[in-house]
């Protein structure tokens, strides 16, 4: 007996129809149907590059509960044969928590309108990292010869938005990888990008990792190196030197952690200075005057 169709049904009868003989059906473009997952293969052109193996298994045990949230969108390659436009962590997760099919929503698409298909809608509904947005975003103006402009009015999003990401792929790859792997936030990259020195940049991102800055640290940080004239003329005090900041935020830091408070260093161009011991309480302020005390 041929399957019911799905569409309206409980997110129990998606787990239900799992479990039931897939049968033959005639393709219902844009509607949703269920699919044998062993008929359908991945999108060559998934901007997607990384699948988090933990995601995946926490997915797979939210569909072996309520089943499928959101069907996935294929198109038909070939006889009873199809192939995924969006929807390949769904696809994923469904192996992995023991289905055999999946409800889709069909979709007919000439292969040079796959890929723009696909990225925009990866883009709109995937978690992708900033980085896969980035090249998502770079392929679209590179293979589908969108302008921004155009490109920012098919996802959606301001045209500032997406040049903040396209920028992101001016960073070393060594950046890049960070902040694909979320070692740091796309709000610390776009900070980098205040200098244009590689080697500055990779001084910098290897500091962040390594003290945890903020954004707001990194932002003041570039900010003294990229305007080091500017900021002498406001303040009196000499900033830092590119090849000194190393052993400027060392000190900085280990001040901070013997006080357990924040400290920062200033200086003129003689030289001449002073540590500012920052508190938040009058008990912290009792606690640093302590360890002054014990300071011979």
């Amino acid at each position: 007996m041929a399957k019911k169709n799905v569409l309206g049904r409980g997110l129990g009868a998606l787990i239900a129809d799992a479990a039931e003989e897939p049968v033959a059906k005639e393709i219902i473009v844009s509607a949703i149907q269920e699919l044998n997952l062993a008929d359908i293969r991945p999108n060559p052109f998934q901007p997607r590059t990384e699948f988090n193996e933990e995601a995946l298994n926490e997915l797979a045990a939210s569909i072996k509960a309520i089943g499928i949230v959101q069907p996935i969108t294929v198109r038909v390659i070939e006889d009873g044969k199809y192939e995924i436009i969006a929807g390949e962590r769904r696809f994923r997760a469904s192996k992995l928590a023991g289905l055999s099919t999946i409800p889709a929503y069909i979709r007919k698409t000439e292969d040079d309108s796959l890929l723009e298909l696909a990225l925009i809608e990866n883009i709109q509904r995937e978690d992708l990292n900033a980085i896969e947005v980035a090249i998502s975003y770079q392929r679209l103006i590179d293979e589908c010869h969108l302008t921004q402009e155009s490109l920012s009015e098919r996802v959606g999003k301001k045209r500032t938005t997406i040049a903040n990401y396209l920028r992101l792929l001016k960073l070393p790859a060594q950046i890049q990888l960070a902040v694909r792997d979320k070692q740091i936030s796309m709000g610390h990259a776009r900070a980098i990008l205040g200098v244009e020195d590689t080697d500055t940049q990779l001084m910098i991102f290897e500091q962040i990792v390594k003290y945890d800055f903020s954004v707001r640290k990194v932002e003041e940080i570039v900010r003294e190196l990229a305007n080091p004239k500017e900021k002498e003329e406001e303040t009196g005090e000499k900033p830092v030197k590119k090849n000194e900041i190393g052993d400027y935020i060392e000190l900085q830091k280990h001040l901070s952690q013997r006080f357990q408070a924040k400290v920062e260093l200033k200086r003129n161009e003689n030289g001449r200075g002073k540590i500012i011991i920052g508190f938040k309480s009058d008990a912290e302020l009792e606690k640093i005057i302590e360890l002054l005390d014990k300071i011979e």
